[in-house]
């Protein structure tokens, strides 16, 4: 595993690919008030590509080419929130995506245990740290922990996606996810109009 930092957009030449995992780290949980520091990528490749940003500027062609892609399927745990961050602070709605979230709820109807650390034990036996998620994530300089705290949010969501989808198969209910994942885009603007 390599964890990639970039300053303010991806490089010109990089594709991560057909289906893209992607997750933010902001300031806090309102995008008006509290503003995205960090956005990190990976194409299932086992690497991590994480873009920071100085809170003044979010010119980001590269990355925001990538994100609107139509042909590109973006993958997200809790997309809602992501998905909403990304539209107001780099103007770019994100479509098609996939939420790991919304899929484990739909299929893991056995819990209430949805978030992405008890999906990575449950499914792919991995435990991954969420110490850091609380961090100061607006700082000049991130830390190492930092850094693979961001890089383990998106690491795994291609395996989650894999694992996910067989159950919502087996379950009949891939139709009911896919109608879903449309509707999250519209969902993450009405949260935005509040």
């Amino acid at each position: 595993m390599a964890i990639f930092l970039h300053q303010g957009d991806l490089p010109d030449d990089m594709d991560l690919g057909p289906i893209v995992a992607i997750d933010s780290e902001t300031m806090g949980l309102l995008p008006h008030r509290d503003r995205l520091c960090l956005i990190q990528l990976s194409s299932g490749d086992g690497d991590a590509h994480l873009v920071k940003f100085d809170g003044k500027n979010y010119d980001a062609p590269n990355l925001v080419r990538q994100l609107g892609d139509p042909d590109r399927l973006k993958l997200f745990h809790f997309g809602r929130f992501d998905i909403a961050v990304i539209e107001h602070y780099l103007g770019v709605t994100c479509a098609p995506v996939y939420c790991t979230k919304i899929a484990s709820r739909l299929v893991r109807t056995y819990t209430d245990r949805h978030g992405l650390k008890n999906l990575c034990q449950e499914l792919l036996g991995i435990d991954i740290s969420k110490q850091q998620q609380s961090s100061d994530w607006g700082a000049k300089e991130l830390t190492e922990a930092q850094m693979e705290y961001a890089a383990s949010d998106v690491l795994y969501l291609h395996d989650l996606k894999n694992c996910l989808d067989q159950m919502l198969e087996r379950e009949g209910r891939m139709d009911l996810a896919h109608r879903c994942f449309e509707f999250l885009p519209v969902r993450a603007k009405l949260d935005l109009s509040v």
